[in-house]
């Protein structure tokens, strides 16, 4: 939760007035270094968004998204949250050097709109603008760390379009 491109995208949201929740993901408060399979990482996904919906969140216009793994998390699930657009941040298109094992489905599935904010050397591949989905090339890998301006520059851009 503190990966600096989520700090970044989290400012982004908060200086636009938008509330942000920050979720860590189960493996990593279990103190796992690796995730669980998709659908247990959804299901704990989609029960978190449905009780922050149900609370604080309630009423308000729902962004889900994530970083990495997240970003899959929240596109796989973006009808069980009733998501209205999704926010990925350094979504992995593919497994380092295996093109071939593309989960570019994963966001082909999203109909809302969704920003995609991609470092232009990833080793995990850049995603293809889309009918609904923006991609943002950015300096630097998938760890975004390079130009985090560019990373809050892109998010605050986009929710200033998408929340007008």
């Amino acid at each position: 939760m503190d990966a600096p491109d989520l700090v970044a995208a989290r400012e982004a949201a908060s200086s636009e007035r938008i509330s942000v929740a920050l979720v860590e993901q189960p493996y990593r408060v279990a103190g796992r270094r690796a995730p669980a399979r998709a659908p247990q990482l959804d299901a704990a996904w989609t029960a978190v968004v449905d009780h922050l919906v149900a609370g604080e969140l309630r009423g308000s216009r729902l962004i889900t998204g994530g970083r990495s793994l997240g970003a899959r998390v929240a596109c796989r699930t973006v009808e069980a949250t009733r998501a209205d657009a999704v926010l990925c941040l350094a979504f992995p298109l593919h497994p380092p050097g295996r093109p071939e094992a593309s989960r570019l489905a994963e966001l082909e599935a999203v109909t809302v709109p969704v920003l995609v904010v991609q470092g232009e050397r990833d080793p995990f591949g850049l995603p293809p603008p889309g009918p609904s989905r923006e991609v943002v090339r950015v300096p630097g890998d998938h760890s975004l760390r390079t130009d985090l301006e560019a990373v809050a520059t892109a998010v605050r851009a986009w929710l200033r379009r998408y929340c007008s």
